[in-house]
This record gives structure tokens, C-alpha cells and sequence, in this order.
């Protein structure tokens, strides 16, 4: 296999969240869905995932680093101090297999997990707001019904595989500069699960599921935001051989609404009012999310100026109560006057002492007639 950092395309300095971040781009351009019946972005798929569990285990990590692949896998032994034995050999020896007096020496772990998936839920402002259910479709990997997941074929069961006698690991010894070393690594002929498929599934080809679309009844939480993730565990794509299932990352995309901007728990909404409103005041009825709300609009009113319903915005996601819907003044100056209206204005003007321009005068009058 090469090298995990390259088939990332990480630095060997790598933070782990440069990883992760690399991880997921990768498997998105190889997964099996966008590239289907290609065995060559299969294997590239698996390899990528097999180079990202290993970088992002600590320990994994630098047992890689320091041995390569095969130390990654079980890390350097001490054969060498027992003429290329393990440790693990002489619990074999004493406790009958057993791997010591504490319980089993490492055997498969059983079949691997299935993949996480991703998915993007659109949800309308009011959704995102007060919480909602929204269906959610994906194509993922299903147990295979005709044969429970084991794949194999009706009337056969896996067998214990030859190679490993069902250890699923099995044992190499090198030489290094310290000496004999022994390394433990996933068992080539059952890919470490400790078990093989003579007979295999004709339905499922004996990965013991199957790709299909599923449609998932999703809660989104009242109070999300676009950027909002949510975990469904157990809902990703199921593992090969009964391995269970990944989990699915729904992330959260709020659509814009028609009056309403949000900043944080607060809204944000504009009231378009005249000069001659904010000079003289007002009332208005203010449509919220709660519905219809009186809001008074006093004399002299400044544009800008904010008026705060409390708790009509978003429940907070992480808390009690609400933010609150701010209504910001937009005071509207008329771009087109009758004659009357201008006469009415410019002798507002002059009682206030107020300078304006003549443009609506006589000669703009006498300027309309022969246009």
C-alpha cells in the first residue's frame, strides 16, 4: 500500500483536524456511489480508509511513523528476548491458547464497522426556528435481507479461515535493528474477520449487504442554524459480514426567509416608515413569527432606531428561552412629489428656517411643459 500520508495528500505534520478534513474530501471523490463499477476507486476507497483509521489514532499514528504499515497494525514486539516468540506465544503455551491469565489474546474483532455518511437537510426559516421532522433520503448500504447479513448463500455459513484459525491476525517476524521483531496485522486470506465465505451470497456477492436508497424521518432540534450538524448514530451505512453500522451526519441548511434576517437567537426586521410618520408617530401592526404584534411608533422617531420585542426569536439551542425580534426603523423618503405635496414641504422648510433648492419652482414647472 502506499504511503498513508500520500493517499490522504496530508503532511506528515499534519494536525489531526487536517486529516479528518482531507479524509472526507477523499472519500467523497472514491466512494463506491460516485464511481460506480470502477474496482480501481474501490480499492483506492479502501485504502483511504484503511490510511485514515490508523492517522487518526494516536497511537496508530505513531506506530506508523516509527515502524510503517505492519507496526501500525500491532507495533514492535519483544521476540527477541524469547528466540522469536512473542509474549503472547508463551500465554499460548502456559494457558492453552487463551493468551494469559487475563482473558483472550486479541482475536478478530469482529466485522468491521460500515462507513459514516454525510448528507445536506434544507430546511425552510420557521423549520429551523421552531424544530420540525423532515424527511431525509440517502443512499447507503442495507443488510442483505436474503441472507441476514452473514453472506453467505442459503443453507452454508462462514467457516473459520484456514490461515489465522479464526484469530483474524496473524504474525510476522522481521529483522530490525533491535533484533527479531514479531508484528501482528490483519489476516490477508478473511481481511481479519476470522471467518470465510465458500459459498457466497448471490444477492449480496457475499458482502452481506446492499447499496439502496433510504429515507430517514429526521428531528431537527428548534434553534439550528445553517452550519448546524446533526449525528444520527447507527443510521450510516451498514458494515460487510453483519458489521454495524456507521453513523450519519446531517447538516443543516436554512433557507432564507422574506422578512426576517437572523443574528444569533435575535431576528432582525426592517419597518419602512414615512417623514411624516416618524415625525408625527405611528402604529403599526408588526407581523412576527407568533403572529401580529402592536408596535407604537412614538414622534420624531430616528431612522435607525430599534424597537425590541422580547423572546419573539429563536429558542436557543443550547439554553432556555428566546432571543428577541429587533425592528429596526427605516424611515422612506418619497422620490417623486406632486405640486402640492412640494409647496406643502417647502414651506415646511421655510418655517424651520430650512435652505432647500428651487428645482420644483417655476422654472421646473415651465421646464415639464415643453418636455
Amino acid at each position: 500500500m502506499a504511503d498513508y500520508y500520500e493517499l490522504l495528500g496530508v503532511s506528515r505534520s499534519a494536525s489531526p483536524e487536517e486529516i479528518k478534513k482531507a479524509y472526507r474530501k477523499r472519500a467523497r471523490e472514491l466512494h463506491p456511489d460516485a464511481n460506480p463499477n470502477d474496482s480501481v476507486a474501490e480499492e483506492k476507497f479502501k485504502q483511504v480508509a484503511k490510511a485514515y483509521e490508523t492517522l487518526s489514532d494516536p497511537e496508530a499514528r505513531t506506530r506508523y511513523d516509527r515502524f510503517g504499515e505492519q507496526g501500525a497494525a500491532g507495533g514492535p514486539n519483544l521476540g527477541d528476548m524469547f528466540n522469536g516468540g512473542g509474549l503472547g506465544d508463551i500465554f499460548d503455551a502456559f494457558f492453552g491458547g487463551q493468551g494469559g491469565p487475563f482473558g483472550g489474546r486479541g482475536g478478530p474483532s469482529g466485522p468491521p464497522r460500515g462507513q459514516d455518511l454525510e448528507v445536506v437537510a434544507d430546511v425552510a426559516f420557521e423549520q429551523a426556528v421552531f424544530g420540525a421532522t423532515v424527511p431525509i433520503n440517502v443512499r447507503t448500504a442495507v443488510r442483505c435481507d436474503d441472507c441476514g447479513g452473514s453472506g453467505a448463500a442459503e443453507g452454508t455459513q462462514p467457516v473459520t479461515c484456514s490461515e489465522c484459525n479464526g484469530r483474524g491476525q496473524v504474525q510476522r517476524v522481521r529483522q530490525s535493528l533491535l533484533g527479531q521483531m514479531v508484528t501482528t496485522s490483519a489476516c490477508p486470506k478473511c481481511n481479519g474477520l476470522g471467518q470465510v465465505i465458500a459459498s457466497p451470497c448471490p444477492t449480496c456477492k457475499g458482502e452481506g449487504r446492499n447499496i439502496t436508497e433510504k429515507t430517514y424521518q429526521v428531528d431537527i432540534p428548534a434553534g439550528v442554524d445553517t452550519g448546524s450538524t446533526l449525528r444520527l448514530t447507527g443510521r450510516g451505512a451498514a458494515g460487510p459480514r453483519g458489521g454495524g453500522a456507521g453513523d450519519l451526519y446531517v447538516h443543516i441548511r436554512v433557507a432564507a426567509h422574506e422578512r426576517f434576517t437572523r443574528e444569533g437567537d435575535d431576528l432582525i426586521a426592517l419597518l419602512p416608515v414615512s417623514i411624516a410618520q416618524a415625525a408625527l408617530g405611528t402604529k403599526f401592526a408588526m407581523p412576527t413569527l407568533d403572529g401580529e404584534e402592536e408596535v407604537v411608533v412614538p414622534p420624531g422617531t430616528q431612522p435607525g432606531k430599534e424597537f425590541v420585542l422580547r423572546q419573539r426569536g429563536v429558542p436557543r439551542l443550547q439554553g432556555r428561552g428566546r432571543g428577541d425580534l429587533r425592528i429596526v426603523v427605516k424611515v422612506e423618503v418619497p422620490t417623486k412629489l406632486t405640486d402640492a405635496e412640494t409647496e406643502l414641504l417647502r414651506k415646511f422648510a421655510e418655517g424651520r428656517g430650512e435652505t432647500v433648492t428651487n428645482e420644483h419652482g417655476l422654472f421646473s414647472r415651465i421646464k415639464s411643459a415643453f418636455s
